[in-house]
């Protein structure tokens, strides 16, 4: 079950400074030029959980496996990108195929270093990369309506449906909304197979410059303001520093960053927040071999989470032994769960929960 975002933005706003410290990589290059990226680098990095340690201490575990997400960094797009501008049709190709948008928004002054719109502004920076993807949606909706709309009135049930659910995103999209305020709770899933770039949830990074990493500046305010309307998250970095903070060695990581005045690494927050965008959480399993963390879709029943193990766990399930985290803890582990009655058997219609301990019973 893989999961992943889309990095992106105009050029020269820090998207692959960014990518490159989230996988502590040089994969992708970072040069002060558009389009220096060319093809999506895409880059697995671990989802940080400190509750894993606590686990493992307690399991006695020989090794930790954290669960992942996967980030892929795409070139910056421009105005009339919609319209193949810049490499435009490529891009959009790729942001198609991410669950989620990471929307990288420059909110620092640098003379060194160009804008392609001339000045710093990152809400209409914004503005135009949602306005270039609403474009390409309507386009993608445009060619694809009128045969549909012809079949349901012939009465073909599919067609009727995929009018119903394409004509409100197309009139939202021709009024400069987001296809994503156009459909309803039940039609998300359906939806999907749109592939429409402005059905994706996006979480807003305002990259600033070093001396307001902590705190944020008057551009990053203005782009909370901007996510709080909109209903999405946004996360305040500075790429620079994080740049910094992935060369440095593990130990020496936290020391550095409190002498910066943060508590925690902007990617941390950016992963974090990334994997909350896409509706994510976390099983763990423990045992001596190893503490794993094991990703799935809030809202999954246990036979499903399962196969996140192994196809062959939801095939022959049974049931599945559950400890929450916190009595796990608590209570030091399986044998003391168990024993203060915190260990429950559950069934194949069980919601596994965020931070739930699991041991699955199966037959195959």
């Amino acid at each position: 079950m893989g999961f992943n975002c889309g990095i992106v933005g105009l050029p020269n706003v820090g998207k692959s400074t960014l990518f490159n410290a989230l996988t502590a990589t040089a994969a992708a290059q970072a040069a002060n030029y558009p389009f220096c990226t060319i093809e999506p680098n895409v880059g697995r990095v671990a989802v940080p959980d400190p509750r894993l340690g606590a686990l493992a201490k307690i399991g006695k575990s020989i090794k930790i496996v954290p669960t992942s997400l996967e980030f892929v960094d795409i070139a910056g797009l421009v105005r009339g990108a919609s319209k193949g501008e810049g490499l435009g049709n490529q891009f959009l190709a790729n942001i198609r195929e991410v669950d989620a948008i990471v929307h990288v928004l420059r909110c620092f002054e640098d003379s060194d270093i160009t804008h392609v719109e001339g000045s710093i502004d990152p809400v209409r920076d914004a503005e135009t990369v949602e306005t270039e993807l609403m474009l390409a949606d309507l386009d993608s909706l445009e060619k694809r309506l009128p045969n549909l709309q012809k079949r349901a009135k012939g009465g073909d049930k599919e067609s009727i449906a995929a009018v119903a659910l394409m004509e409100p995103i197309v009139a939202a999209l021709t009024e400069g909304r987001a296809a994503r305020t156009a459909i309803k709770p039940d039609d998300i899933e359906a939806a999907k197979r749109l592939q429409l770039m402005t059905s994706k949830p996006v979480l807003y990074v305002c990259n600033v410059e070093e001396a307001s990493a902590a705190t944020g500046n008057a551009f990053s305010a203005k782009v909370a303001e901007m996510a709080k309307r909109e209903g999405a998250g946004y996360v305040i970095v500075s790429a620079a520093i994080e740049a910094e903070v992935s060369q440095l060695p593990e130990a020496d990581r936290a020391e550095f960053l409190e002498g910066l005045g943060l508590h925690d690494s902007g990617l941390d927050r950016v992963i974090r927040a990334g994997y909350g965008l896409l509706g994510l959480i976390t099983y763990f399993t423990v045992g001596p071999k190893e503490t794993r963390a094991w990703t799935i879709v809030r809202g999954t029943k246990a036979p499903q989470a399962a196969a996140v193990i192994h196809n062959d766990f939801e095939r022959g399930f049974i049931a599945c032994e559950t400890i929450a985290f916190e009595d796990y803890i608590a209570f030091e582990g399986e044998v003391g769960a168990k024993t203060a009655g915190k260990m429950r058997i559950e069934g194949k219609e069980y919601v596994v929960k965020d931070g739930d301990v699991l041991l699955f019973r199966f037959n195959v």
